[in-house]
């Protein structure tokens, strides 16, 4: 084939056999080291979009080293002769076939394209090349533009060719090309030739296409719960009370409980999911105080904390104590079309007498604060909401002094820690809250300590000073 150089340039060595060998070893061992870290880094068989973007990267990757290694063993081995019949096809998966070259010279108007152009282009080896003029026979009509628009600045203008364009092959199959080419020039700067080489790249675009849909599906997905996330936010404030600060309870005389709460989101993208907390003055002269949350993410499990915070409501404001309360959610969540666990805990404060009775389902005790040290309630027996169909539910009762704090909380409020370990923390802040004046103040202590660091869930956190 004819030098691919101007005729003032002497023609490059090719590289020595040797130096190409050890990049094409380098090229295998980093294979090697790219499939052991996609082994380990991916989920066989995992349809998360995540997953599927990252399988499809590192998939993307392994190609191009195979192709790297096809194609530094073609620059080792040189070219296909030009008549050859049969040219070797690409191996199995192969985003890049053997790259083609051609060259055509404008003074006689001749072609030169080596066996390899022959097979991308899918001719026949024994047809002759096609001349410039001939070329954009093969290519899809859209793209016949471009690739004229490409020669033309390379021969007028001697401007480097570098683009794509699809051909048409035989039997309809429709193939994307990537050219690159130069003028080459003659004696006196005029243009004389125009080489080129060409390669395949239609399985490279097709997982590069792999890639960029799985990333947009991932983005796609990820858009959508955090618009499904703000959404429950939004549900979640207009569900709760509309407190800011202190409670405001409607009292018909001396202000007994000095009430404060906070709801604390999630900093993640986790869904939030169906914490509540309330309090309610009833016509009896009692309090009802309660916290709780429901398994779920989500604007569906807003709507079901909704639901049960009108039945918590309704049945307190009709008499029932926290026991036979907490028995008839459970019945009440066990026949909803989509059942919920949950646990919640319950109290009537009862002024008269500073006694608080109180139930559980599941969910952490009550943490009372006296005199700068903390305890848990003694909790009495229950269950997870929900979780049992005719669940009975016991009750307890405390009797409370005038300073005494009452903390309730979801089991969220302390990240990273569940259970006993969030109440030990908790109870640990019990000197701090010993000098605060206000529930409010209380609450602003609790935040401060725990409300401020990465969650991974949404919490509640409700707090009532003893004031007579």
């Amino acid at each position: 084939m004819p030098s691919h150089l101007s005729a003032d340039r002497p023609a490059a060595q090719p590289p020595g056999r040797g130096s190409v060998d050890a990049l094409i070893s380098q090229t295998r061992r980093l294979k090697g080291d790219v499939d052991a870290v996609r082994r380990d880094a991916t989920g066989e068989g995992s349809d998360h979009p995540r997953e599927r973007w990252q399988r499809a990267l590192y998939d993307l990757a392994l190609h191009q080293l195979s192709d790297l290694d096809e194609h530094l063993a073609q620059l080792r081995d040189g070219p296909l002769p030009t008549a050859a019949p049969e040219p070797p096809a690409p191996a199995q998966g192969s985003l890049l076939s053997r790259v083609g070259s051609a060259e055509w010279n404008l003074l006689t108007d001749e072609a030169s394209w080596s066996g390899e152009l022959y097979q991308i282009l899918g001719r026949d080896p024994a047809a002759p090349p096609l001349t410039l003029d001939e070329l954009p026979s093969l290519v899809v009509d859209e793209d016949r533009p471009k690739l004229t628009a490409m020669v033309t600045n390379c021969l007028v203008d001697a401007r480097p060719i570098d683009g794509e364009f699809r051909i048409a092959r035989r039997g309809g199959d429709v193939r994307t090309v990537h050219m690159m080419g130069e003028p080459v020039l003659d004696t006196d700067g005029s243009t004389a030739s125009m080489w080129a080489v060409l390669r395949d790249v239609s399985e490279l675009r097709r997982s590069q296409r792999a890639v960029s849909e799985t990333r947009d599906s991932l983005h796609h997905r990820q858009e959508a719960a955090r618009s499904e996330q703000r959404l429950a936010v939004e549900l979640q404030e207009a569900v709760l009370p509309p407190w800011r600060g202190s409670l405001r309870l409607p009292h018909r005389g001396p202000r007994t409980l000095d009430l404060a709460s906070r709801h604390l989101p999630a900093s993640t993208n986790t869904m939030i999911g169906g914490d509540w907390y309330d309090a309610l003055e009833l016509t009896d002269g009692e309090t009802l105080l309660s916290v709780g949350d429901l398994t779920g993410q989500g604007v569906g499990v807003t709507s079901n904390m909704t639901m049960l915070l009108g039945a918590v409501r309704g049945m307190a404001m009709a008499g029932a104590q926290p026991g036979q309360l907490m028995a008839w959610l459970n019945q009440l969540l066990d026949a909803t079309v989509q059942p919920a666990l949950g646990s919640a805990v319950c109290c009537r404060y009862r002024p008269a007498t500073h006694t608080l009775v109180w139930a559980q389902a599941g969910h952490p005790a009550p943490l009372l604060f006296r005199d700068g040290t903390g305890r848990a309630l003694n909790a009495p027996d229950g269950v997870l909401l929900g979780a049992t169909s005719g669940a009975a539910y016991g009750q307890a009762e405390e009797t409370l002094q005038v300073g005494d704090l009452l903390l309730l909380h979801t089991d969220g409020l302390v990240p990273g820690h569940t259970g006993s370990a969030a109440a030990n923390l908790l109870l640990g802040l019990a000197p701090r809250l010993a000098g605060n004046r206000t529930a409010e103040d209380c609450v602003r202590t609790v935040v401060e300590e725990f409300g401020e660091s990465e969650r991974e869930d949404n919490a509640c956190v409700l707090v009532a000073r003893v004031m007579s």
